[in-house]
Protein backbone atom coordinates (compact mmCIF):
# COMPACT_ATOMS: atom_id res chain seq x y z
CA UNK A 1 0.00 0.00 0.00
CA UNK A 2 1.40 3.41 -1.05
CA UNK A 3 2.11 6.17 1.74
CA UNK A 4 -0.79 8.37 -0.69
CA UNK A 5 -3.38 5.33 0.00
CA UNK A 6 -2.38 4.49 3.28
CA UNK A 7 -3.15 8.50 4.26
CA UNK A 8 -6.55 8.59 2.41
CA UNK A 9 -7.51 5.49 4.50
CA UNK A 10 -6.49 6.75 8.17
CA UNK A 11 -8.75 9.60 7.10
CA UNK A 12 -11.83 7.44 6.65
CA UNK A 13 -11.42 5.68 9.70
CA UNK A 14 -11.28 9.13 11.62
CA UNK A 15 -14.14 10.37 9.94
CA UNK A 16 -16.14 7.25 10.78
CA UNK A 17 -14.45 7.02 14.39
CA UNK A 18 -15.88 10.92 14.70
CA UNK A 19 -19.22 10.19 13.45
CA UNK A 20 -19.70 7.26 15.82
CA UNK A 21 -18.51 9.51 18.35
CA UNK A 22 -21.15 12.12 17.56
CA UNK A 23 -23.92 9.91 17.63
CA UNK A 24 -22.96 8.43 20.88
CA UNK A 25 -22.78 11.67 21.96
CA UNK A 26 -26.44 12.43 20.87
CA UNK A 27 -27.71 9.01 21.38
CA UNK A 28 -30.72 9.52 23.47
CA UNK A 29 -31.15 13.27 22.63
CA UNK A 30 -34.25 14.20 20.66
CA UNK A 31 -32.56 17.63 19.53
CA UNK A 32 -28.63 15.52 18.91
CA UNK A 33 -26.14 17.99 17.55
CA UNK A 34 -28.48 20.78 17.80
CA UNK A 35 -27.68 21.05 21.46
CA UNK A 36 -23.82 22.17 20.17
CA UNK A 37 -25.57 25.16 19.00
CA UNK A 38 -27.56 25.42 22.56
CA UNK A 39 -25.58 24.70 24.72
CA UNK A 40 -22.93 28.08 24.01
CA UNK A 41 -26.29 30.16 23.29
CA UNK A 42 -27.62 29.20 27.33
CA UNK A 43 -24.25 29.07 28.96
CA UNK A 44 -24.27 32.80 27.21
CA UNK A 45 -27.99 34.34 28.84
CA UNK A 46 -26.99 32.41 32.04
CA UNK A 47 -23.33 34.04 32.93
CA UNK A 48 -24.68 37.46 31.07
CA UNK A 49 -27.58 37.69 33.13
CA UNK A 50 -24.89 37.19 36.62
CA UNK A 51 -22.16 38.72 35.31
CA UNK A 52 -23.38 41.78 32.40
CA UNK A 53 -24.05 44.59 35.00
CA UNK A 54 -21.14 44.19 37.14
CA UNK A 55 -18.77 44.55 33.52
CA UNK A 56 -20.91 46.90 32.04
CA UNK A 57 -18.20 49.49 32.31
CA UNK A 58 -15.32 47.88 31.50
CA UNK A 59 -16.61 45.37 28.61
CA UNK A 60 -18.78 46.42 25.71
CA UNK A 61 -21.08 43.55 24.36
CA UNK A 62 -20.50 41.37 27.26
CA UNK A 63 -22.46 38.14 25.59
CA UNK A 64 -20.05 38.31 22.87
CA UNK A 65 -17.18 38.55 25.15
CA UNK A 66 -18.11 35.70 27.46
CA UNK A 67 -19.19 33.47 24.35
CA UNK A 68 -16.29 34.13 22.67
CA UNK A 69 -13.65 32.85 25.41
CA UNK A 70 -16.62 30.05 26.26
CA UNK A 71 -16.41 28.06 22.91
CA UNK A 72 -12.84 27.84 22.73
CA UNK A 73 -12.66 26.87 26.23
CA UNK A 74 -15.19 24.06 25.41
CA UNK A 75 -13.13 22.96 22.19
CA UNK A 76 -9.91 22.92 24.49
CA UNK A 77 -11.56 20.80 27.25
CA UNK A 78 -13.68 18.69 25.01
CA UNK A 79 -10.55 17.67 23.19
CA UNK A 80 -8.45 16.93 25.91
CA UNK A 81 -10.67 15.30 28.21
CA UNK A 82 -12.23 12.85 26.04
CA UNK A 83 -8.75 12.14 23.94
CA UNK A 84 -7.40 11.24 27.73
CA UNK A 85 -9.15 7.55 27.72
CA UNK A 86 -9.02 6.72 24.05
CA UNK A 87 -6.84 3.90 23.99
CA UNK A 88 -7.88 2.52 27.72
CA UNK A 89 -11.40 2.68 25.96
CA UNK A 90 -10.62 1.46 22.80
CA UNK A 91 -8.10 -1.27 23.84
CA UNK A 92 -10.15 -3.90 22.42
CA UNK A 93 -10.06 -2.52 19.32
CA UNK A 94 -6.50 -1.14 19.80
CA UNK A 95 -5.68 -4.95 19.93
CA UNK A 96 -7.31 -6.57 17.11
CA UNK A 97 -7.40 -4.17 14.14
CA UNK A 98 -3.43 -2.67 13.16
CA UNK A 99 -4.33 1.26 13.16
CA UNK A 100 -1.50 3.61 14.95
CA UNK A 101 -2.74 4.42 18.04
CA UNK A 102 -2.48 8.00 17.33
CA UNK A 103 -5.54 8.03 15.36
CA UNK A 104 -8.19 7.18 18.27
CA UNK A 105 -6.69 10.22 19.90
CA UNK A 106 -6.82 12.41 17.05
CA UNK A 107 -10.47 11.18 16.48
CA UNK A 108 -11.57 12.62 20.16
CA UNK A 109 -9.84 16.17 19.68
CA UNK A 110 -11.08 16.49 15.79
CA UNK A 111 -14.67 15.11 17.33
CA UNK A 112 -14.22 18.37 19.47
CA UNK A 113 -13.47 20.79 16.34
CA UNK A 114 -16.23 19.26 14.50
CA UNK A 115 -18.06 20.56 17.88
CA UNK A 116 -16.79 24.39 17.70
CA UNK A 117 -17.85 24.08 14.16
CA UNK A 118 -21.53 24.05 15.39
CA UNK A 119 -20.89 26.22 17.76
CA UNK A 120 -19.84 29.04 15.66
CA UNK A 121 -23.52 28.93 13.83
CA UNK A 122 -24.60 30.16 17.42
CA UNK A 123 -21.66 32.69 17.65
CA UNK A 124 -22.31 34.35 14.23
CA UNK A 125 -26.24 34.19 14.86
CA UNK A 126 -24.73 36.65 18.21
CA UNK A 127 -22.27 38.53 16.19
CA UNK A 128 -25.47 39.22 14.18
CA UNK A 129 -27.81 40.19 17.30
CA UNK A 130 -25.14 42.81 18.74
CA UNK A 131 -24.42 44.07 15.37
CA UNK A 132 -20.61 43.27 15.32
CA UNK A 133 -19.34 44.63 11.96
CA UNK A 134 -17.21 41.99 10.20
CA UNK A 135 -13.62 42.81 9.74
CA UNK A 136 -10.84 42.17 7.47
CA UNK A 137 -8.68 40.88 11.17
CA UNK A 138 -11.82 38.00 11.44
CA UNK A 139 -9.65 36.29 8.67
CA UNK A 140 -6.98 35.15 11.52
CA UNK A 141 -9.85 33.23 13.03
CA UNK A 142 -8.54 29.93 11.59
CA UNK A 143 -4.96 30.96 12.36
CA UNK A 144 -5.80 31.06 15.89
CA UNK A 145 -8.77 27.62 16.05
CA UNK A 146 -5.47 25.52 14.43
CA UNK A 147 -2.68 26.82 17.02
CA UNK A 148 -5.57 26.12 19.59
CA UNK A 149 -6.39 22.27 17.56
CA UNK A 150 -2.42 21.70 18.07
CA UNK A 151 -1.63 22.77 21.86
CA UNK A 152 -5.28 20.80 22.60
CA UNK A 153 -3.91 17.45 20.41
CA UNK A 154 -0.52 17.81 22.13
CA UNK A 155 -1.59 17.77 25.35
CA UNK A 156 -3.59 14.97 24.85
CA UNK A 157 -1.04 12.99 23.56
CA UNK A 158 0.79 13.33 27.11
CA UNK A 159 -2.78 12.98 28.88
CA UNK A 160 -3.51 9.67 27.18
CA UNK A 161 0.00 8.31 27.74
CA UNK A 162 -0.77 9.40 31.73
CA UNK A 163 -3.64 7.72 31.91
CA UNK A 164 -2.85 3.82 30.52
CA UNK A 165 0.06 4.21 33.77
CA UNK A 166 -1.79 6.43 36.10
CA UNK A 167 -5.97 6.20 36.10
CA UNK A 168 -5.93 8.83 39.07
CA UNK A 169 -4.89 11.43 35.90
CA UNK A 170 -8.33 12.08 35.06
CA UNK A 171 -9.39 13.60 38.03
CA UNK A 172 -6.24 14.71 38.70
CA UNK A 173 -7.28 16.85 35.61
CA UNK A 174 -10.38 17.87 36.37
CA UNK A 175 -8.91 19.90 39.52
CA UNK A 176 -6.75 21.39 37.70
CA UNK A 177 -9.42 22.23 34.76
CA UNK A 178 -11.12 23.97 37.30
CA UNK A 179 -8.12 26.31 38.36
CA UNK A 180 -6.64 26.67 34.46
CA UNK A 181 -10.55 28.07 33.83
CA UNK A 182 -10.72 30.64 36.22
CA UNK A 183 -7.51 31.62 35.25
CA UNK A 184 -8.36 31.73 31.48
CA UNK A 185 -10.03 35.32 32.12
CA UNK A 186 -13.26 33.70 30.00
CA UNK A 187 -16.68 35.92 32.00
CA UNK A 188 -14.10 38.45 33.45
CA UNK A 189 -11.40 41.53 32.16
CA UNK A 190 -7.94 40.16 32.94
CA UNK A 191 -6.71 43.78 32.84
CA UNK A 192 -8.46 44.62 36.06
CA UNK A 193 -6.35 42.70 37.46
CA UNK A 194 -2.91 43.55 39.24
CA UNK A 195 0.28 41.37 40.52
CA UNK A 196 1.35 37.69 40.07
CA UNK A 197 -2.60 36.92 39.47
CA UNK A 198 -2.53 39.15 36.07
CA UNK A 199 1.03 37.75 35.57
CA UNK A 200 -0.30 34.15 35.43
CA UNK A 201 -3.09 35.02 33.73
CA UNK A 202 -1.15 36.83 30.61
CA UNK A 203 1.20 33.23 30.95
CA UNK A 204 -1.71 31.20 30.23
CA UNK A 205 -1.77 29.86 26.50
CA UNK A 206 -5.21 29.36 26.30
CA UNK A 207 -5.93 32.70 27.36
CA UNK A 208 -3.55 34.04 24.55
CA UNK A 209 -5.69 31.97 22.33
CA UNK A 210 -9.02 33.53 23.42
CA UNK A 211 -7.61 37.51 23.58
CA UNK A 212 -6.58 37.42 20.13
CA UNK A 213 -9.76 35.59 18.76
CA UNK A 214 -11.79 38.49 20.72
CA UNK A 215 -9.55 41.10 19.50
CA UNK A 216 -9.87 40.06 16.18
CA UNK A 217 -13.75 39.92 16.13
CA UNK A 218 -14.73 42.30 19.04
CA UNK A 219 -12.45 45.12 18.27
CA UNK A 220 -11.20 44.34 14.38
CA UNK A 221 -7.55 44.09 15.18
CA UNK A 222 -5.19 41.51 14.19
CA UNK A 223 -3.02 40.02 16.72
CA UNK A 224 0.05 41.61 17.18
CA UNK A 225 3.73 39.57 15.79
CA UNK A 226 4.44 38.68 19.53
CA UNK A 227 1.19 37.14 19.86
CA UNK A 228 1.04 35.41 16.86
CA UNK A 229 4.68 33.95 17.41
CA UNK A 230 3.29 32.93 21.01
CA UNK A 231 0.38 31.12 19.84
CA UNK A 232 2.55 29.28 17.15
CA UNK A 233 5.11 28.62 20.00
CA UNK A 234 2.81 27.00 22.16
CA UNK A 235 0.47 24.79 19.56
CA UNK A 236 3.63 23.72 17.50
CA UNK A 237 5.39 23.14 20.51
CA UNK A 238 3.12 21.16 22.78
CA UNK A 239 1.87 19.04 19.64
CA UNK A 240 5.92 18.35 19.03
CA UNK A 241 6.57 17.70 22.86
CA UNK A 242 3.28 15.11 23.27
CA UNK A 243 3.75 13.78 19.66
CA UNK A 244 7.27 12.66 20.81
CA UNK A 245 6.19 11.55 24.54
CA UNK A 246 3.38 9.41 22.97
CA UNK A 247 5.59 8.21 20.19
CA UNK A 248 8.54 7.06 22.79
CA UNK A 249 5.51 5.44 24.74
CA UNK A 250 4.05 2.88 22.36
CA UNK A 251 5.44 -0.22 23.53
CA UNK A 252 5.08 -0.17 27.00
CA UNK A 253 1.58 1.77 27.04
CA UNK A 254 0.57 -1.87 24.52
CA UNK A 255 2.41 -3.91 27.24
CA UNK A 256 -0.21 -2.15 29.74
CA UNK A 257 -3.07 -2.06 27.93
Amino acid sequence: MTQLQQKRQYAFVIRQLTARELKRRYTRSYLGVIWSVLNPLLSMVVLSLIFSQLFRRSIENYPIYYLTGYILWQTFTGATTSAMTALVDNKTLLIKVKFPMELFVLTKAYTALVNLAYSLVAYVIMLLFFRIAPAWSMLVAPVIVLGLFLFALGLSYILAVAYVFFGDVKHLYTVALTLWMYCSAIFYPADQLQGLIRIVIQLNPIYTFIHCLRQAVMQGQFPAGSQLLQMFLWGVGMYLVGHLVFRKSKNRMMQKL
